[in-house]
């Protein structure tokens, strides 16, 4: 029999890109019906490992990827939002609701693919609701990913008649080796588990593979799945380096374990399918559930060795950007409300810190383009954010209690502080952006608009840096020196648009060259005025 290989792979290739489009459309939907708030929900509940194996299950039911909840774990780590041992429960909580997709594989209703996808189109264009949209974005995606599988397994079919594979097979049935490869190196390259695990249910259900060669292939599913929070890691921080490196030792540690225990793993889900009546596409999902789960409890007592082992191989101080307070004590607002608004001023310090990072980071992106410096901007833009919110929500804490009129005028400066804060914080994103467009539209910028740049680049820095520093220290001579550099900025920036306007005449600039300096010029000249905003609080000249 000859076999039609271009329809074999249109088939094949054609149901793989149906099936991935469908379960990141199907997760995108569970995700913005879930309120969209994962990295709050990491956040606040991953307590312990225990609790983080428990969430980590969660939102990877949500959004329907083991590789995105580690991906997001491993950018929460680089945050300083989890600690390494957090992350590796949450990594192991991911390997589990990774599972689900398998189970909703194995139910098989291929036959109602079409009209499940006819009713999600139905309420993703008809209906306005957003609630109701995002529904239908699940059940269009649910509907997808089974079209993809037919077409797959159909794709697949005609294999069966091919004596190369059939070796393969047979190969894979006596090396379980080779299975772990195969299905490792189709895991690295399609970079879902979710759909390599999905045609091995569609190979399984054809029969072109036993459960002896299965099995290894759905091991070596698991560790190539690694590959995205790799690559996530790329660049990251030292502790993002290390979740991921956990995240591929945990998975190859369990396969390793399962192909010592293969023989009697393979008469367990024999025994298991024989009990339960299983089809053999529900035969893998319980084999991939049986797995990760055993997994997790066998490695779980091992948290803090692999903690210590992957800081061995990782070596370099764990440098991070610590969103999460250091000084806010709520037992303070009712024993002593003057040292809560003490410990807040602290807070707002760490912050202005931030702020002047911030600054500094988006300088070094304009001169070396580097988006290194743009990712460091923007995780310290969130961190100026988050700071902002828990601040304001602890000095209203403080309002409710009875202070001061001294304290009560300090309170009231520390709140206008905080928003002038978080506005320098947006005023950096702003430049970043700026730059983004610069880069993305290869937009050029003079030497002469560089050097202007640099000039009130240094200058804006030393004043927000002043003004951080006369919060801090109380200091009067300071705050007046804030005020007095900011007539500078505000001289400056007159003098930089006339010589943009000079350079706009004699043809040296292009308006989209001048459209980026101006606005940065403009960002830097307003971070100018919430410094002097800060530093007349400190003098008393505001209200």
């Amino acid at each position: 029999m000859d076999l039609n290989w271009q329809e074999m792979l249109f088939q094949f290739f054609g149901g793989l890109g149906i099936f991935l489009f469908s379960i990141k459309y199907m997760g995108d939907g569970l995700q913005k019906a879930a309120g969209d708030r994962l990295r709050e929900i990491l956040d606040r509940f991953t307590t312990n490992p225990f609790m983080g194996i428990l969430v980590g299950i969660v939102v990877t039911v949500l959004i329907q990827s083991s590789s995105g909840t580690t991906v997001i774990t491993v950018g929460l780590v680089s945050a300083g939002f989890m600690t390494l041992r957090q992350a590796i429960g949450v990594i192991m909580g991911a390997n589990i609701g990774t599972t689900i997709t398998a189970f909703i594989i194995g139910l098989d209703v291929g036959a109602y693919a079409l009209p499940i996808m006819a009713v999600g189109a139905f309420l993703i264009f008809f209906i306005k609701k957003n609630s109701i949209k995002n529904m239908g974005e699940v059940i269009f995606g649910f509907g997808g990913l089974f079209l993809g599988l037919e077409l797959m397994s159909g794709g697949m079919e005609p294999l069966r008649e091919l004596p190369a594979f059939t070796d393969l097979a047979i190969s894979m049935s006596d090396k379980p080796i080779l299975g772990v490869i195969v299905g490792t190196v189709f895991t690295l390259i399609v970079q879902s588990s979710s759909a390599t695990v999905g045609i091995l249910q569609g190979l399984y259900a054809e029969n072109l593979v036993d459960l002896k060669a299965a099995l290894p292939i759905l091991f070596g599913d698991n560790i190539g799945t690694t590959i995205t929070a790799v690559l996530a890691s790329i660049g990251a921080s030292v502790a993002a380096r290390r979740a991921a490196a956990v995240h591929v030792l945990f998975n190859i540690m369990g396969t390793v374990l399962f192909l010592l225990i293969l023989v009697p793993f393979t008469a367990y889900i024999t025994s298991l399918s024989s009990i339960l009546a299983l089809e053999n596409k529900m035969q893998i999902a319980f084999a991939h559930g049986s797995f990760n789960i055993a997994n997790t409890i066998i490695q779980f007592p091992l948290i803090g060795l692999w903690a210590f082992l992957v800081t061995k191989l990782i070596p370099g101080e764990d440098v991070t950007i610590e969103y999460k307070p250091k000084h806010l004590d709520r037992h303070f607002i009712e024993q002593s409300p003057s040292i809560a608004i003490g410990q807040a001023k602290e807070e707002i310090v760490r912050m202005g810190e931030f702020s002047i990072q911030g600054l500094k980071e988006s300088y070094e992106y304009l001169k070396t383009g580097n988006k290194k410096h743009a990712e460091t901007g923007y995780q310290i833009e969130d961190a100026i954010n988050n700071l902002d919110r828990r601040i304001t929500d602890y000095l209203i804490e403080v309002s409710a209690v009875s202070i001061s009129t001294v304290e009560s005028v300090r309170h009231v400066m520390l709140m206008e502080t905080v928003r002038d804060i978080e506005r320098i914080g947006d005023h950096f994103e702003n430049i970043i952006e700026l730059i983004d467009f610069r880069d993305l539209n290869r937009v050029k910028l003079t030497e002469s608009a560089m050097d202007d740049l640099a000039e009130m680049f240094t200058l804006t820095i030393e004043t927000v840096q002043k003004a951080v520093d006369s919060l801090d220290l109380n200091d009067m001579d300071l705050a007046r020196t804030v005020a007095e550099k900011e007539d500078l900025i505000d001289k400056m920036e007159r003098k930089f648009r006339k010589n943009h306007i000079l350079r706009l005449n004699d043809g040296s600039c292009t308006a989209q060259g001048g459209m980026v300096f101006v606005d940065i010029v403009s960002n830097l000249e307003r971070v100018g005025d919430h410094a002097v905003n800060i530093a007349e609080a400190i003098l008393g000249k505001r209200g």
